[in-house]
């Protein structure tokens, strides 16, 4: 891409490929020269490793190399060492996901059940959630939200790409008939009508 300074790309590339985590953005505004148009010089650096082994990815607010979609598979490794996630923790993390920032108290009533501390604690030691700040009432508890970290593991670019409400009925996940058809009527008896 014209325009962009040659040592400015080669270092961005050099910041990239050294960190073990997604770079975010402001830390490549701070690190490379002011003169430096960061949007510009990712855009070459995209373009440059778009089709080659290694892409250059955007991950939330933050850029990352990664291994190309159409090789991943050819390089996995298989090896079931990870932990599972209990369904309370699953159920945690998308309405973290989904209605963030939320504290636990707003957790618990999505979930309709109290939340066990260990919950958040795993997910917290996962990496895919961190404290966000906290809310402005009574006792001011911590909100969260996820992390760049869970982006990446699931794939995201953003927020943006967690699947809609259609995506997930097409799934399978949700059930895809009116409530009134899964739950019945409330309303409605067994006795016949008009005696």
């Amino acid at each position: 891409m014209s325009g962009v300074e040659p040592l400015h790309q080669r270092l961005a590339e050099a910041i990239l490929f050294a960190s073990a985590e997604p770079v975010p953005v402001k830390s490549l505004v701070d690190r490379l020269p002011a003169e430096s148009d960061v949007t510009a010089v990712l855009a070459a650096l995209e373009a440059a490793y778009r089709g080659r082994g290694v892409n250059l990815v955007r991950i939330g607010d933050a850029w990352a190399f990664r291994t190309a979609p159409d090789l991943a598979p050819l390089l996995t490794e298989e090896r079931q060492v990870q932990r599972r996630l209990s369904r309370a923790a699953m159920e945690t993390l998308a309405i973290i996901a989904y209605h963030q920032p939320v504290t636990r108290a707003e957790i618990e009533n999505i979930r309709g059940v109290q939340l066990s501390r260990g919950t958040l604690d795993s997910l917290f030691e996962l990496g895919w959630i961190r404290p966000k700040g906290r809310r402005a009432a009574p006792g001011r508890p911590v909100t969260w939200a996820t992390t760049t970290a869970f982006l990446d593991h699931f794939g995201l670019a953003g927020l943006d790409d967690l699947p809609g409400i259609d995506d997930l009925k097409a799934a399978g996940l949700l059930d895809a008939r009116p409530a009134i058809q899964v739950y019945g009527n409330a309303g409605e008896t067994d006795a016949p009508d008009g005696d």
